[in-house]
């Protein structure tokens, strides 16, 4: 178990240090949570402006999510090494003068190269902004605080869609990046002021270089291949970077089960409910990447809303979230999480199925928010069981670097379900912006995504253990209710979840893990 000296000498949250530090892990990570939904929003505004096909689309999307997902592991045990503070505030100042490359970007393959430099950047932030209320607030009030952030960090997921489309409405796409500028320089400021340092002492040992290098090339070269194959079809360079990407994966898996000292120890899927939940969050996280990525687009293509009005359509998902995601891990620990993440995935693959009626020139309140509210209704059930499962699928000593592992595992589904979609979608090209191409396709990527949704809630049924979080089942079977990347229920100590800690009940004073690679 990682310790750090803030365990016996932290600060307290209601003084005036505690604020300043929750403060500023708010703020930072708040910027990455905002970029995620801004983006999706603006993306027919950006691809009209420079003349981007859908492939160059998906790489703007996925550029930052590859980043992300690959170095997210790492940039937690860089953080632990080489000072948590000290990492946050280079992720902070990498992601910052990134955004003002977006803005500023003249043409889509540098816009995308400054989202890749983003995504490196969020990989050190991400991670850091948790670390630094971990090891800086005394244990007493540590679930409280990281209850705080979730919730807080959790109103610019649910503002960003309004703001996006308020700025690419009211200016320019560009704006959607600027205003990451001056807050950047603010958090950097407040950090290097009123945030102290702190590192994992016991933290030794080779960085897992050579794994990050291989996950980061290997799904580079699988996205490519992916993205590139309906306008190249099956090139040469096609067929060679999905072998290679699938060598590298391969390899990456090989040193992970040598390196002494691995960014994903593989000894974790060991555990079946690890492995189960993993998959399980896989498979429909995957469908819910390609909701977020085509559902916006669709309103503002094929059925002319303006980007304010598509970011609006789906804030009912975000309330619904903030509403019942509490109710949903509680429930969850008194029935276990079987039936929720059976029953969340096919409620949520109805809602899809049921988006796949909605045709130009119906209107909102029939035919667009039933199924927006069918489908939050599903994600509400499925967010805070799932990753609850899998932090109890681990030793608790090791809850930091599991819940880094199911945040890179989120990830990696949306990357990919991003570069699968609008294949089978048939929406390569320009048919992205033709509105009939657009309704037929999003009709396509609607029905994969429900199939596969409804997928996940099978395997949770055959592999999700019926007594996993329910209490009074065994050590491995219980865990609190935090919430997965990009959705925001808060952990604990709020309002929004169940009062538990982080990493489990600790007696007052008693050492915790750090969290060494993402949430």
């Amino acid at each position: 178990m990682s310790t750090t000296a803030a365990d016996s000498d932290g600060v307290a949250l209601r003084s005036g240090a505690g604020r300043w530090l929750l403060t500023v892990a708010v703020l930072g990570s708040g910027m990455t949570f905002l970029d995620s939904t801004v983006v999706n929003v603006a993306l027919p505004s950006i691809g009209r402006d420079l003349h981007a096909g859908t492939g160059t689309l998906q790489w703007i999307l996925s550029g930052y999510l590859l980043a992300l997902a690959s170095l997210i592991l790492l940039g937690g045990s860089l953080g632990d090494r080489y000072g948590r503070r000290r990492l946050f505030v280079l992720g902070t100042a990498l992601f910052t003068a990134a955004s003002l490359l977006c803005a500023l970007a003249p043409s889509s393959g540098l816009l995308v190269g400054a989202r890749i430099v983003q995504g490196v950047g969020g990989a050190l932030l991400t991670p850091g902004s948790l670390a630094m209320i971990e090891s800086g607030m005394r244990s007493e009030d540590r679930a409280r605080a990281i209850g705080a952030w979730s919730g807080l960090t959790g109103v610019s997921t649910a503002v960003g869609p309004l703001l996006g489309g308020y700025l690419v409405s009211a200016t320019s796409w560009r704006a959607i990046f600027l205003i990451n500028v001056p807050l950047g320089a603010v958090v950097i400021a407040m950090a290097g002021r009123h945030v102290r340092e702190t590192r994992d002492p016991s933290a030794s040992g080779p960085l897992d270089l050579p794994g990050a290098a291989l996950a980061a090339a290997g799904l580079a070269a699988v996205t490519y291949a992916l993205i590139e194959a309906p306008t190249r079809g099956a090139s040469l360079a096609v067929v060679l970077s999905g072998a290679v990407g699938a060598v590298a994966l391969g390899a990456f898996l090989e040193v992970e089960r040598r390196s002494p000292n691995p960014m994903m120890p593989l000894s974790l899927f060991r555990s079946r409910q690890f492995s189960a939940a993993n998959g399980v969050t896989f498979v429909v996280y995957g469908a819910l990447g390609g909701v977020f990525f085509l559902l916006v687009a669709f309103l503002q293509i094929s059925m002319g809303y303006s980007p304010l009005a598509a970011g609006a359509a789906s804030l009912p998902v975000t309330v619904l979230m903030l509403l019942l995601s509490a109710s949903s891990g509680t429930l969850a620990q008194r029935i276990g999480a079987r039936v929720p993440l059976t029953v969340g995935p096919l409620v949520i693959a109805a809602g899809l199925l049921w988006m796949t009626q909605i045709t130009p020139g119906d209107s909102y309140l029939t035919s667009v928010l039933p199924p927006v509210v069918v489908f939050g209704l599903g994600l509400s059930l499925v967010v805070a069981p799932v990753t609850a499962t899998v932090l109890a699928g681990a030793d608790p000593r090791h809850a930091g670097i599991a819940s880094g592992v199911n945040n890179a595992v989120s990830r990696v589904a949306g990357l990919l379900a991003v570069a699968v979609l609008p294949l089978i979608a048939g929406l390569g090209g320009h048919k992205f912006y033709l509105p009939s191409a657009m309704t037929h396709g999003f009709h396509i990527a609607m029905a994969t995504s429900a199939g596969l949704s409804a997928a996940g809630g099978v395997l949770a049924w055959l592999t999700i253990a019926p007594d996993a979080l329910r209490a009074g089942a065994g050590p491995e079977e219980r865990a609190p209710a935090p919430s997965p990347p990009e959705f925001s229920c808060a952990v604990a100590g709020t309002p929004l979840c169940p009062d538990v800690e982080p990493d489990g009940p600790q007696p007052a004073g008693a050492p915790t893990s750090t969290v060494r690679t993402g949430y």
